[in-house]
């Protein structure tokens, strides 16, 4: 993700609710909304014998916007071939923000710690185009989805949505805003995931610098921070520990009743630039990314399945085994020591008559026997002081884990998924330089690329770590292709190749299809940010465009956000998809005064026949 465009935008109050009333909540013409889908027979079934059929998935592509109007619209795939047979999807708007259901909150609509909604100094109510990921929670039989926002204070909010049970098309049917005052609220919620369990967890990303911002006078005057101040009744109150953890969200629900949910800040993970932590098939092991520059690449390991609240971090290793292309490298996982919720707890609220620990607790700079190290923007020479090292790990895990010799090169380390098949683990870089094509430090690539690219590591059980997986390697799967145009061209603010990725930021895969699904976060890369679909038996290393098709595309200045797949819910399958910030990152003196088209799209493409991978 990109810091510093998700400012939200604050519009009055009477021009929300006003444009509630005008539009319905799926008003866009991209919806293919009452179409169920069409099933087109295989020609060629078979004899029906006991073999099982070969799995297919083929999307009909779209062509990248070309005209002003294209460039305005959510382009889609109207139909997808699965097993042989043809169905009709399409992308559909969940909510967009500005939205209300049922006269209840706005959808995006920005709250202090006491539940109030948040205004700027022209008295304009803040209500955020920032939406990030949803999710799908089935509980019962009902269907929830928890769909967060980027910005500072985060902002979540609880949807229950009905299944229409003929075409499995999805509506909102109520929503609810969620309280994070429990949790000292929220911060710049970016990817998320479901967890084997059925949770929600949440990221918070680009954490607060702790050694620039100790108190809420720094961060008053940090553009990035003040907007958090809004959040609390006394200023004062300002920790940058607070934030920057996972958060789990649990929905509980009986019967009929209204639902309640449950949220955990999970302090025994570790503290960094959350963009996403994916939970292994062992409901154990956890991969969680950072997002920045000089970042690392972390697995946690909990001390019981299902169970987040205490276990063992550890920071990847690049041992290069090639400087060529995008690079390889065996990687060795460096412990970062044992926490619990509970202990980490003490040391960021403090306990027993003993204040809250500071980055001046921890660490001493410049002293005797300091280590240099260089970690997102920071070049410093740091010691841990004695009996903090557990301390070291939590609150300031990036900087504890140079300290400990782990790789602190990464560059923009974006979205993470897994093939149980290929166990085979996917991590998209949006860019490939700074750290990571330098002459300094472990990771040495020859040439970067500014177009990012998605990595692949192989996991294999460690007994020593005690997870069956644990990644032994990463390499380059596929990276974009630096592109120039010609003045005349529609692609000609393009610096990336129209038909290759440009910035990959977040990856979900379709088990049992190899297919990897792809979401852009650029901004000169393409105008139009895309998702892709990667067919992984058609890649060539020698052509960066081989097995893409191009799914979705966005409005000028958008980022695409929760591309997330769910294969079966009530016997349909989703990919879910949100919108964030239509001319919001560039392009903005192309919205119209008084346009809203600016409001953020939740919604998902689909939908798919169920596509579940069970045992044949």
């Amino acid at each position: 993700m990109i810091p510093f465009s998700k400012t939200p935008l604050a519009l009055k109050l009477g021009v929300v609710l006003a444009a509630i009333a005008l539009l319905p909540a799926c008003s866009d013409d991209n919806n293919n909304r009452n179409n169920p889908p069409v099933v087109t027979p295989d020609p060629n079934p078979g004899d029906g014998g006991d073999e099982t059929p070969e799995r297919s998935l083929s999307f009909t592509g779209v062509a990248a916007p070309a005209t002003d109007s294209e460039k305005r619209q959510i382009l889609a795939s109207p139909k997808v071939e699965v097993d042989g047979a043809e169905y009709d999807i399409g992308f559909h708007t969940l909510l967009r923000s500005g939205d209300s259901v049922n006269g209840n909150v706005v959808f995006g609509q920005l709250v202090d710690a006491a539940g109030q909604p948040l205004y700027g100094e022209d008295g304009m109510l803040k209500v955020t185009d920032a939406n990030e990921h949803t999710s799908l929670l089935p509980i019962g039989d009902r269907l929830f989805s928890v769909s967060q926002m980027e910005t500072r204070p985060g902002a979540m909010f609880l949807m229950e949505l009905n299944q229409d049970p003929e075409n499995g098309e999805l509506s909102t049917k109520d929503l609810w805003q969620i309280d994070q005052s429990g949790v000292d609220g929220g911060w710049v919620h970016c990817a998320a995931s479901v967890t084997p369990w059925n949770a929600h967890l949440a990221s918070e990303e680009y954490e607060p610098d702790a050694r620039s911002l100790p108190t809420h006078l720094e961060a008053a005057e940090d553009g990035y921070s003040a907007g958090m101040l809004d959040y609390y009744a006394d200023p004062s109150k300002w920790n940058p520990y607070f934030y920057g953890w996972n958060i789990e969200i649990t929905v509980n629900v009986e019967g009929d009743g209204e639902p309640t949910s449950d949220l955990v800040k999970h302090y025994a993970m570790g503290r960094i630039a959350f963009e996403l932590s994916y939970v292994m098939p062992d409901s154990k092991t956890v991969y969680m990314t950072d997002d920045g520059t000089n970042v690392g690449l972390y697995m946690f390991v909990a001390d019981t399945a299902g169970d987040l609240s205490a276990g063992t971090v550890y920071a990847a290793k690049w041992n290069q085994t090639s400087a060529e292309g995008l690079g390889s490298a065996d990687l060795e996982w460096v412990s970062l020591g044992h926490a619990s919720n509970d202990e980490i707890d003490t040391a960021v609220h403090g306990a027993d008559g003993q204040p809250a620990v500071t980055f001046d607790d921890i660490f001493t700079v410049d002293g005797e026997g300091c280590v240099d190290t260089a970690t997102n923007g920071n070049s410093e020479c740091l010691s841990v002081k004695p009996g903090m090292e557990k301390v070291a790990s939590r609150l300031e895990t990036r900087r504890y884990a140079a300290l400990m010799g782990a790789s602190t090169e990464f560059r923009k380390e974006e979205g993470v998924t897994f093939d149980p098949d290929g166990s085979k683990l996917y991590v998209a870089m949006s860019s490939v330089g700074r750290g990571m094509t330098d002459d300094v430090g472990h990771i040495q690539i020859a040439e970067g690329n500014s177009c990012g690219a998605v990595y692949q590591l192989d996991v294999a059980a460690d007994t020593d770590i005690g997870s069956d997986y644990v990644a032994t390697n990463m390499s380059g799967l596929i990276g974009g292709i630096e592109a120039e145009y010609p003045a005349d061209s529609p692609f000609a603010t393009y610096s990336c190749d129209a038909d290759a990725i440009a910035n990959p930021d977040n990856v979900t895969f379709i088990t049992g299809y190899n297919t990897l699904i792809i979401g852009e976060d650029t901004g000169s890369g393409h105008q139009n940010d895309v998702i892709w679909s990667l067919n992984l038996d058609e890649v060539d290393a020698a052509d960066s465009t081989a097995g893409l098709t191009r799914i979705q595309t966005t409005p000028y200045g958008s980022e695409t956000t929760s591309p997330y797949w769910y294969p079966n819910i009530n016997g349909f399958g989703y990919l879910m998809s949100v919108i964030q910030h239509p001319y919001g990152e560039s392009d903005g003196d192309k919205l119209a005064p008084g346009s809203l088209e600016h409001r953020a799209y939740t919604g998902y493409v689909g939908p798919f026949p169920a596509m579940d991978v069970t045992d044949e």
